[in-house]
């Protein structure tokens, strides 16, 4: 029986010791206050590549990592404001690894960016690319995601309200703007700025701003640029995990209040996290008063949930449902003069799938299927406040109610492979579609008088109509990009392009479909026009890219980018019926694509105590939508045909924008670093030699910081913008203004269970009466706000 149980032994001891695996753990701490740092991403990664581990510290700043094969591995540490570490180690026991970070304070470009369709650091991106981390969206009074970009170089703001806002990158609008929320696309009507308004803010981990032409990587309309809003999440992690957080905040200005709860939890195989937020606002005062009709109110939840399906198979769900109520809004292009308009419901839900497996060849590295659903509902309440009195008459319209539902799907393949050392491959196809429903009610009361002017008799009607016909449009593009890196990876050249196959579709409309009298409905009233017929179009639209970023030293590269974009017109743009009485505002389903052509020249530094980056551009723009005077040569439903002037949208307009941002920062002593940032662009129509309209004026930033360890950071700037005197025919100048704002915040503040930290600023300290060119020319707002003092709070458990 012993010498069984000893063959036993000898034959499994080889397997038992081969199977040994180990585990390493320990404490990540700040290497100048010895805080316990939370949060650090911490990586274990295989000489030979074939084995990963990870792990996050917790609030204690422990972390874990087990199960790990003997070998050779480098130890890594990712932390938001610190110097990434990473060192040699061998695993062939159990041990204790505690970790030092060294504080970061300037960025020297080694944050991971996914916005050119793959993961790497923006020091080693050619294209102009701007990050906004949590960071400095938790030092921020951060109304909307706009007034977080608005910080930073050649992005400006534009609003039609405190909560509907939109932006513009080196003067090209939201509608030559990509505007992406994890990767997925955000499509819904540009006529009223809110496209940068369905985010919970502090739900927010990063925003991304690729600068210039990105068509031949996102398809139609990214011209201008890409805006991808990366929203938190939770992880996997060697070990188990549960650990929430509960934020809070006030802003004086608006006496806005906002709260949100989050939890997250998860393992080596799967994680969970769930959130849920809410804001509230009143009207917004400026030195000037009171903006009325300003208030909003709204509330979001977001999920998302993990699985390690197999070791390199990973599945991601995502969920996220935004809801604005009793929204006003106060100025905006598409409301006529004295009108009072509000949304009565401003809602986003998005469902999202992801799918990736990695390495699954020496050359083939990862293949990526991802599927998302959004719809959008928005609908407006708007009160005319005008009467139109004639000797018989008086007509009232007392209420319209326009409503749209915005419903796209999208799908995406992608493979990525690397054929040598020094290469990188893209190829991959994606898929999306728009459906939009409109409809309107106009509650109008018509006043019949007598010969003296006494009302006899009142008719109430209620005209239904269909803004836009029921429509759609589609996208399906297949795109290519090759990375390859010569002369010991100091120069990377990356050559793309992109095909796209565009079709729209639309129903037949009418310019108005039911009328009710006096509670009579009509469902075939008399003299309708037919502003639409049925029809199906197709296009065909092409983009390319060229980047070159050339390494002249370790801390000193520049860039090359030129590239060719597109934009197929919109369902607004293709078949908007507005009637004016005397005039209609019309679409064009005919409508061509407007092309682009760009070039970015830019220069970086990267040193540990200065960051330096700037970039000289020039976009030529041809076939540019512009509304052009015409007639409408209408049918009516009895076969009669007729004519009205109109102002019809028409390719006709070349353009051509021309300018230079930059944005620098400098540790110049110990702790503190003066930063600073400014921009200049040009608009010309090239055909009329006139102005473009919308161009932001020549402006900047400068501040400086300062962080005592362990106890307090505090930030002062100074914002200044140039008079605007070259504008377009019916836009107003703008003049220049200064304007001072002041931050602070506390170092994480540990009590029991959980931590505690800070924020807090003024903003417009001087309450400076001032006004944004964008914001002036859309519409009634004519003063920003006042002087606002926010306070913020965050708590981790």
């Amino acid at each position: 029986m012993m010498k069984t149980a000893k063959l036993i032994f000898l034959l499994l001891f080889p397997l038992i010791s081969f199977s040994q695996n180990y585990e390493i753990k320990g404490i990540v701490v700040d290497s100048e206050t010895n805080e316990k740092l939370g949060g650090v991403h911490v990586q274990l990664i295989g000489k030979t590549y074939t084995s990963n581990y990870y792990a996050i510290s917790n609030l204690q700043g422990e972390y874990v990592i087990s199960d790990i094969e003997n070998g050779e591995y480098q130890i890594l540490t990712s932390y938001v404001g610190y110097k990434k570490t990473q060192k040699d180690i061998t695993i062939n026991s159990n041990q204790n690894i505690d970790l030092l970070l060294e504080k970061e304070l300037i960025d020297i470009g080694e944050v991971i960016v996914s916005s050119m369709r793959q993961e790497q650091r923006i020091k080693d991106v050619p294209a102009p690319l701007e990050i906004v981390d949590q960071k400095q969206i938790e030092l921020s009074s951060s109304f909307t995601v706009s007034d977080v970009l608005e910080q930073e170089s050649g992005v400006s703001m534009a609003r039609d309200g405190v909560w509907a806002t939109g932006i513009n990158i080196r003067g090209l609008n939201q509608q030559r703007i990509v505007m992406l929320v994890d990767g997925n696309r955000i499509e819904t009507a540009t006529d009223l700025m809110a496209s940068m308004s369905f985010f919970d803010v502090d739900d927010i981990e990063r925003i991304e701003i690729i600068k210039g032409a990105s068509s031949s990587l996102y398809g139609t309309g990214a011209m201008g640029g890409i805006v991808n809003v990366i929203t938190k999440n939770a992880y996997f992690n060697s070990s188990n995990y549960f650990n929430g957080s509960f934020n809070a905040g006030y802003n004086s200005v608006n006496e806005l209040f906002t709260r949100k709860l989050s939890f997250k939890s998860g393992s080596k195989r799967w994680y969970v996290s769930v959130s849920g937020s809410m804001r509230d606002a009143n009207d917004l005062n400026t030195p000037e008063g009171i903006i009325q009709n300003s208030q909003f109110e709204d509330k979001s939840i977001s999920a998302s949930f993990g699985l390690k399906v197999k070791e390199n198979h990973t599945l991601e769900l995502k969920y996220q449902y935004f809801d604005a109520d009793n929204v006003g809004i106060p100025g905006g292009a598409a409301l006529p003069g004295p009108s009072t308009a509000t949304y009565t419901d401003a809602k986003r839900q998005m469902v999202s799938a992801n799918y990736e497996i990695k390495d699954i060849s020496e050359s083939f590295k990862s293949l990526n299927f991802r599927y998302f659903h959004q719809y959008i509902v928005r609908d407006v309440d708007l009160i005319p406040n005008i009467s139109t009195p004639t000797e018989t008459s008086i007509t009232t319209p007392e209420l319209f109610t326009p409503s749209g539902d915005h419903t796209t799907d999208g799908a995406q393949i992608q493979t990525d492979w690397s054929f040598s050392e020094n290469n990188n491959f893209i190829a991959g196809i994606d898929v999306w579609r728009r459906k939009l429903e409109t409809s309107r009610e106009k509650y109008i009361r018509v006043d019949v008088l007598d010969s003296i002017g006494d009302i006899v008799t009142t008719n109430n009607i209620i005209r239904g109509e269909t803004p836009i016909p029921e429509s759609c449009f589609g996208s399906a593009g297949l795109y290519l990009q090759n990375e390859q890196k010569f002369f010991n990876d100091d120069l990377k050249l990356i050559i793309g392009g992109r095909l796209d196959g565009i079709r729209i579709a639309n129903e037949q409309a009418f310019d108005y479909d039911y009328l009710i009298m006096n509670g009579t409905r009509n469902d075939s009233p008399p003299n309708q026009r037919i502003t639409f017929e049925e029809n199906e179009e197709y296009k065909l639209s092409w983009s390319a890219n060229l980047g070159i970023l050339y390494a002249l030293t370790d801390d000193l590269n520049f860039s090359l980018n030129a590239g060719r974009s597109f934009r197929a017109p919109s369902l607004e743009e293709s078949f908007k019926y507005i009637d004016l009485g005397s005039m209609v505002r019309l679409g064009d389903p005919n409508l061509d694509p407007e092309k682009g052509y760009s070039l970015d020249i830019g220069m970086r530094v990267w040193k540990p105590k200065f960051q330096f980056k700037v970039n000289g551009f020039i976009n030529w723009l041809s076939d540019m939508i512009v509304e052009e005077s015409g007639e409408f040569i209408y049918s009516y439903t009895t076969g009669a045909v007729d004519t009205i002037p109109a102002l019809i949208n028409a390719n006709v307009d070349e353009a051509r924008l021309y300018g230079v941002d930059l944005s620098f920062q400098y540790n110049f002593y110990e702790s503190f670093v003066v930063h600073g940032a400014g921009s200049y662009v040009r608009g010309e129509n090239l055909k009329n030699n006139t102005n473009l309209p919308l161009i932001t004026p020549a402006n900047g930033r400068i501040g400086i910081r300062y962080s005592l360890p362990k106890y307090f950071g505090v930030d002062i700037v100074a914002i200044g913008f140039a008079d605007q005197d070259k504008v377009a025919d019916g836009e107003r100048e703008t003049k220049g203004f200064a304007r001072f704002d002041f931050k602070v915040n506390s170092s994480l503040i540990k009590i029991d269970f959980a931590k505690f930290q800070f924020f807090g600023g003024i903003e417009n300290i001087g309450d400076r009466a001032y006004t944004n060119h964008l914001a002036t020319n859309r519409g009634a707002i004519s003063i920003e706000p006042g002087r606002n003092f926010y306070v913020k709070m965050k708590v981790l458990f």
